[in-house]
């Protein structure tokens, strides 16, 4: 059942071991690493064989006829529904497009930016407990849009090496052929460092389990990444007024993702905390994941109780949540109060699944507390920016007293007469 929390240092307490980081299995994702940037394509299939069961005479590449069949495994209403996502989900991200400028001051230098898309990026769908076409299109899309051409994907099979059919066709419809079944730890790292089959990529971007975060962490410098993506999380804030049924459903859109997901509430209201807690129990024993539902809810669900509504943005902000909920009687009022979260939904219409499926924005969100400091993936994702300068002599001429002096104060001499020489030219 879920915890209802009233004490505010209880608050602080929940916070600060909410944020005490990944799951500790550093150690183990180090060795996998090393056994696939060691021995190459023979330790990721040995791998691939000993965490997911997959023969290791299976190839690695999807081939192009299993697509094509993937395509008469999903229904009419499945397709539907993934075209509409799609041109939903570029729709909005086209509008995060940049371009490259320049700037040239009637006396001045000319000043710009070069804008580039990444080469080649690698996209993580999770697998495993479920299917994610629609993560596809998250990781996949706004790297279109930005104008990358290679994309490899990676993603786990099940034992007989098979990929899910509505995920090889939402890779098929955003353009990705490139498909390897293999997943966790072991597949970032064939990402990273390449091996017979599979080109190194130059970025890392999509969500997985523990061992792929910190498989991500581990390889970050060798390869970009999008961000260290934990549990998934949500943070209902609700006043008295909010519908019982729909928090304690929104509640347990997120539970059921992951026995370790957090599903977390706060209502100014004792009596609506109480109504949903009971709702959630009535709702728990219709779901089909259940279980995991329930672990989450039991190990990792809270609402907390408070009063005071600067307390209770103060906690808002503490979570800086992934998806933050805002049941509330005017909710764009309050979406000023609100500095950190990943995405925000406003009003009883707008359940968190909108925004994972068919709303448009991304669902690849910062966890555990980093959306203080992450953002959503985006185009700005798939990009690299490049500074461009063009002095004339004249401009060189007006600034070389300020770039001599702070070169000299910084003890760089060669600095100062790279600048000098160019005064002193016949």
């Amino acid at each position: 059942m879920i915890k209802i929390v009233t004490n505010s240092s209880d608050f602080n307490k929940y916070i600060q071991s909410s944020q005490t980081g990944l799951v500790e299995v550093e150690r183990a994702v180090r060795s996998i690493i090393n056994k696939v940037r060691e021995e190459g394509e023979d330790g990721l299939l040995e791998l691939r064989q000993r965490f997911d069961g997959v023969p290791s005479a299976r190839p690695l590449r999807v081939q192009a006829e299993e697509i094509n069949q993937a395509y008469q495994m999903v229904d009419d209403s499945f397709r539907r529904a993934l075209q509409q996502a799609k041109e939903n989900i570029y729709r909005f991200h086209r509008k995060q497009e940049r371009k490259t400028w320049f700037s040239t001051e009637e006396s001045g230098p000319s000043l710009g930016q070069l804008i580039r898309p990444i080469d080649r990026v690698g996209i993580y769908v999770p697998g495993g407990t479920a299917t994610y076409p629609s993560s596809v299109l998250m990781n996949a899309i706004p790297a279109r849009v930005a104008g990358v051409k290679e994309i490899a994907m990676v993603t786990p099979p099940d034992r007989d090496g098979n990929v899910p059919a509505p995920t090889l066709v939402a890779a098929a419809e955003v353009g990705i052929t490139e498909i390897y079944r293999v997943g966790g730890a072991h597949a970032i790292a064939a990402l990273a460092y390449g091996t017979r089959s599979i080109k190194p990529v130059d970025k890392i971007t999509g969500p997985g389990n523990a061992y792929v975060t910190l498989a991500k962490k581990q390889v970050y410098g060798q390869v970009g990444i999008d961000m260290l993506a934990g549990p998934s999380e949500i943070l209902v804030v609700a006043d008295g007024n909010a519908n019982a049924r729909f928090a304690a459903a929104d509640l347990l859109s997120q539970a059921e993702h992951d026995v370790l997901a957090r599903p977390l509430m706060v209502t100014d209201s004792a009596i609506l905390a109480a109504a949903v807690r009971e709702e959630i129990e009535r709702q728990l024993k219709r779901l089909s994941r259940q279980d995991i539902a329930r672990q989450s809810i039991d190990n990792h669900g809270v609402i907390f109780v408070e009063n005071d509504w600067e307390n209770i943005w103060q906690l808002v902000n503490a979570i800086a949540p992934e998806h933050l909920e805002l049941l509330v009687v005017n909710p764009m009022k309050m979406l000023g109060r609100v500095r950190h979260a990943g995405a925000v939904f406003l009003g009883p219409y707008s359940p968190e699944p909108v925004g994972d499926y068919v709303a448009g924005p991304n669902h690849v969100l910062p966890t555990g507390g980093t959306a203080r400091f992450y953002s959503p993936l985006n185009v700005d994702t798939f990009i690299k920016k490049s500074s461009v300068i063009s002095f004339s002599k004249k401009d060189l001429v007006k600034e070389a007293e300020n770039i001599i002096s702070l070169a000299r104060v910084e003890g760089l001499d060669a600095h100062a007469r790279a600048v000098q020489a160019r005064l002193e030219e016949d």
